[in-house]
């Protein structure tokens, strides 16, 4: 049990660094043919940045955990929410910008209610995977039209400050070393991958809990440890504004990109505890934030309220045990 606590802490470090590798690589290199940095905004750095999630979620559905390959999406969206904002909220109070109340939110909310639709015959198939990308494809357009009109939808997603750290470089770019970089980078993600799928099962089977509960549980906090690290960076410094349009940005990719590519690659089989449960729990959160944003700010007491949510969720998941 020990080892594999251990083993999964080592492979979730090395989806954190893996990415990290990966997209600075792939950032600089797109820089060196002229990429503009709003479309490695959009594209490289939006991507790239859910790569721990993505090879995690592959790797369970290739291996026939599809119970740990959705369960981190889901899990992942509900600790967005609950968990990454009730936290940011509590050190800061958050200000909402009155575009994300009119239309990120909304469509975010789409979206998921979207995965219940695909899911509801069992399966993730191949063509839902394929909506889901085109879906992605139409999200991303829309992103670079809305930033080209200067009505800065682009920058909720794109995180520019992070874009221009990574592109921030003296004197000409090395394509080899940043192509060496990349490549790196893949291969620890891979491994990363590897190493928190095994174990997450190994762990799972050591307590006697489903790979469900795992899945929604630790390999999603896992997997969310980016985001958590940067919004409680931001709050912080009192930059706490960036974090709903980051979090949101991230709950739409899970699902459009991290599912949409999963499922083309390997179709997700759709336990009946994910339908009934899980995904109506993160339905919740998702139309429960609208509510908590609708005057434009997270004080304390509505951050309490989001963060007392997912630990009454996760001490549920523990003691009810879904198989």
């Amino acid at each position: 049990m020990a080892l594999h606590l251990i083993l999964i802490v080592i492979g979730l470090v090395g989806l954190f660094f893996g990415a990290d590798w990966l997209v600075k690589g792939a950032a600089r290199l797109a820089q060196s043919f002229g990429v503009s940095p709003l479309v490695i905004g959009l594209t490289v750095v939006a991507f790239g940045t859910s790569t721990p999630e993505l090879l995690v979620s592959l790797t369970a559905a290739i291996r026939g955990s599809s119970d740990i390959s959705i369960g981190n999406v889901v899990g992942s969206n509900i600790a967005n929410i609950g968990l990454i904002l009730g936290l940011t909220g509590l050190i800061f109070p958050i200000v909402v910008h009155s575009r994300i109340v009119r239309r990120e939110l909304p469509l975010m909310i789409g979206i998921s209610f979207a995965l219940v639709i695909f899911m509801w015959d069992g399966s993730i198939g191949r063509l839902d995977g394929l909506l889901m990308v085109l879906g992605l494809i139409a999200f991303n357009v829309g992103a670079y039209w809305e930033a080209e009109r200067g009505n800065g939808l682009a920058e909720e997603f794109a995180e520019f400050e992070e874009v221009e750290e990574l592109i921030e470089t003296s004197g000409e770019i090395n394509r080899l070393q940043e192509v060496g970089r990349l490549g790196v980078g893949l291969v620890v993600l891979m491994i990363g991958a590897q190493l928190t799928v095994d174990n997450a099962v190994a762990i799972a089977r050591a307590i006697g809990v489903s790979e469900l509960v795992i899945g929604v549980t630790l390999v999603a906090f896992g997997t969310s440890l980016p985001e958590l690290a940067t919004s409680l960076v931001a709050a912080f410094r009192r930059e706490s504004d960036i974090s709903v349009g980051n979090i949101i940005g991230s709950n739409i990719y899970n699902i459009l990109a991290i599912l949409g590519i999963t499922s083309l690659v390997r179709p997700i089989s759709i336990s009946q505890n994910v339908l009934t449960v899980q995904t109506p729990v993160m339905l919740a959160f998702a139309i429960g934030l609208w509510p908590l944003v609708y005057h434009e700010h997270i004080d304390r007491k509505r951050a309490a309220l989001m963060f007392a949510g997912y630990v009454a969720y996760i001490v549920a998941l523990f003691v009810f045990k879904p198989a």
